[in-house]
């Protein structure tokens, strides 16, 4: 019985670190920008700074290609993306906080 509770406890270990691995996610992603350029979006520091995914993912999955995913499916807008970056990052430039671009060409690199 012991060693059966054994098995079972490091099973789900294992999951719960699988699990913690899966939603890191990669460090850098490039999203498409349309015309302006592609956005090179830092992820990783996002994660380290934020420590909250649902700020962001509220809006998309956790699953790589989602967000275009759902705008070819038309459920997501570009803007509404683009616009919750920009609310966050205008909120803490006016709180004189170290944030993350706010003009166009911060972001969308050609």
């Amino acid at each position: 019985m012991y060693k059966k509770a054994v098995i079972v406890g490091i099973f789900i270990l294992s999951l719960t670190f699988t699990g913690t691995a899966f939603a890191a996610g990669s460090a850098n992603i490039v999203l498409s920008g349309g015309h302006f350029g592609d956005i090179h979006f830092p992820h990783k520091l996002h994660q380290d700074t934020l420590k909250n995914c649902k700020l962001c993912h509220k809006m998309f999955p956790m699953k790589k290609g989602a967000i275009q995913d759902l705008i070819a499916k038309k459920t997501l807008k570009k803007k509404d993306v683009m616009k919750n970056c920009e609310k966050c990052h205008r909120a803490d430039k006016a709180k004189g906080v170290k944030t993350g671009p706010t003009s166009c060409r911060g972001c969308h690199k050609k």
